[in-house]
């Protein structure tokens, strides 16, 4: 595994009944890639996560953190990160991948006093380009969110590993995402939302963007308590059987090697 690009979901969790109850954990997504380690949208408990992981992550080896959006869910657990990955600001090391609205103004989520333990801090941009050492990635057009958000596309050895996070459906998401290899998906609920101002994916809209972007492998995450009900891993399943491509449902400390 050391010598694989890998990624690890320290939690599946997504809307806010299912992280209070913590029914799936949601310590977000640890990634290891082009000798490089970072965690994206360390919601609440990721430190406990790492602890528990089996091997244990130990966050003093991160590289960087990414924020996609501010929401309490993806950005909770950040500072603590921070001060681990810098040995509590003795060693001036990483970076944090962040939009502007997690650092500054009234929705800022990183401790002022945290942001001088790290090498640096990048505030990220709609459809970017950057890297982490010698791991490339970019961004998504901006996502239709109640916060600033952007999905994440990283490329690891010639192929494309992308995160579509929080969202309202648009078309625009099609080509934005074509060409991903493998295409993570945030999905809340199972069946369409009666509020149209609810800004989250439903299964209707995984169909949509697994049948036109066509991953080599698709894996549903960030479940509400809709999808719980509906067995997300049956859900993938009949998916899969559907479309012809390899859909699967994550669960808390599944990896999937890249």
């Amino acid at each position: 595994m050391k010598d694989q690009p890998y990624i690890k979901f320290l939690g599946t969790a997504g809307a806010r009944f299912v992280v209070a109850k913590q029914l799936r954990s949601s310590g977000g997504v640890f990634i290891s890639a082009g000798g490089r380690k970072l965690i994206m949208d360390p919601g609440p408990g990721t430190i406990v996560r790492c602890a528990a992981s089996r091997p244990p992550i130990d966050p003093a080896e991160l590289d960087a953190v990414i924020l996609t959006h501010a929401h309490i869910d993806h950005s909770n657990d950040v500072n603590i990160l921070i001060d681990a990955m810098t040995a509590g600001g003795l060693r001036k090391r990483g970076t944090l991948f962040a939009p502007a609205q997690c650092l500054q103004g009234r929705h800022a989520v990183v401790l002022k006093y945290l942001k001088g333990f790290l090498e640096g801090i990048v505030t990220l941009k709609a459809s970017a380009r950057y890297h982490i050492g010698e791991l490339p990635f970019s961004t998504s057009i901006p996502h239709l969110h109640s916060a600033e958000t952007y999905g994440i596309k990283f490329e690891v050895n010639g192929r494309k590993i992308s995160f579509v996070v929080d969202t309202k459906f648009f078309p625009e998401l099609l080509k934005s995402y074509r060409g991903s290899d493998v295409l993570v998906i945030n999905v809340v609920r199972d069946t369409p939302f009666e509020n149209r101002e609810i800004l989250h994916l439903t299964l209707q809209d995984v169909r949509t963007l697994v049948a036109g972007i066509r991953p080599q492998k698709a894996i549903l995450t960030h479940f509400g308590m809709m999808m719980l009900r509906a067995r997300p891993w049956q859900t993938a399943a009949r998916l899969a059987e559907e479309l012809g491509i390899d859909v699967v449902a994550a669960s808390d400390g599944m990896t999937v090697t890249l």
